[in-house]
């Protein structure tokens, strides 16, 4: 799959003497969903900002479409959408007006039945004629969205899109977001909630202290550093661990009600499940129940954390603070 966005050698350092992107590369797929996951000032907005033709680049190239966001910063910027954190909306405009004057903002022609089907799309038809100060922040959201997409994107940039806004109202945003993913527009988020980089990336990035951690399919990642928990519901608490289990990774949690055993599914020589359940049987120890649950992608950030590639102190929690 052709790249849409070609990112070389970025680098953006400030007078101070912080250096807030180390050189980064990065390639982002045509018609792909990719998730930048990261902690607080790890480097997320300076990328897509740069990205996006706001922030001047120390060194490095970016490519968009072909186009040098530097060299030819026009055509470059007219490819893109960009959805910010924060809403900057006058409040006494009118939410049709206001996407409207978007379009002509990058010299498209006036196009109301595009406008009209972008309002539709996102349930804003029937606040068309609505004050924007008159509205949820739901709703700000979706008219955030609308202006980005007026002037017909080929990739749109999504900062926290989903902050602030309830559970049921973030469903809907990851429904428009594939929606808009079908009609071949290139998404790329960045997002404090681990879930929704699970729920709808097709590569996930982390970044931290203003270097790429990682890059990989989801999928792939999830199968390269997931890891499976085989948890036993036993017949009778234990206390402690007999010594005859050192040999398993064992845990005993619930009051020593469940007994944990973590594991890799894909080693080598086995995962070890069945000669931890006959050294069960030999020792007599019984359960009532088992269950089996894949690592997910927030389990696997926190291992990133712990191997050290990420600062503890600054480790996304799947639900804590924003950019």
């Amino acid at each position: 799959m052709p790249s849409i966005i070609s990112v070389r050698g970025l680098r953006k350092s400030y007078a101070s003497g912080h250096i807030a992107l180390h050189g980064i590369d990065l390639d982002i797929r045509e018609g792909e969903i990719f998730a930048l996951l990261g902690p607080n000032g790890a480097g997320k907005t300076t990328l897509i900002s740069i990205i996006c033709g706001l922030v001047t680049p120390t060194a490095g190239q970016v490519m968009v479409g072909g186009r040098d966001i530097i060299r030819d910063y026009k055509a470059a910027r007219r490819q893109v959408g960009l959805v910010p954190q924060e809403l900057h909306n006058d409040a006494f405009d009118k939410v049709l007006a206001t996407v409207r004057f978007s379009r002509g903002l990058f010299g498209k022609p006036r196009d109301d039945a595009l406008i009209e089907k972008i309002l539709h799309d996102l349930t804003l038809w029937d606040k068309r004629d609505a004050k924007i100060m008159e509205l949820s922040g739901g709703m700000k959201r979706r008219v955030m969205i609308a202006k980005a997409l007026a002037h017909e994107p080929r990739v749109l940039f999504l900062d926290e899109p989903t902050a602030g806004v309830d559970v049921e109202l973030r469903k809907d945003m990851w429904r428009l977001v594939r929606g808009l993913r079908e009609t071949g527009v290139t998404i790329i988020l960045t997002t404090h909630y681990i879930e929704e980089a699970e729920e709808m990336a097709d590569r996930v990035g982390v970044i931290n202290g203003g270097r790429l951690v990682l890059v990989d399919e989801k999928e792939a990642l999830m199968h390269k550093l997931g890891t499976k928990t085989l948890t036993l519901h036993l017949a009778r608490p234990m206390e402690q661990l007999p010594a005859a289990l050192a040999d398993w990774n064992l845990a005993l949690k619930s009051g020593g009600r469940d007994l944990e055993y973590l594991f890799d599914a894909r080693a080598q020589e086995g995962s070890g499940v069945p000669a931890l359940m006959r050294q069960l049987e030999a020792l007599g120890i019984g359960y009532t129940d088992l269950s089996t649950r894949q690592s997910s992608l927030e389990d696997i950030f926190v291992s990133l954390v712990h191997s050290g590639d990420i600062a503890p102190g600054e480790a996304m929690a799947g639900k804590g603070g924003g950019q």
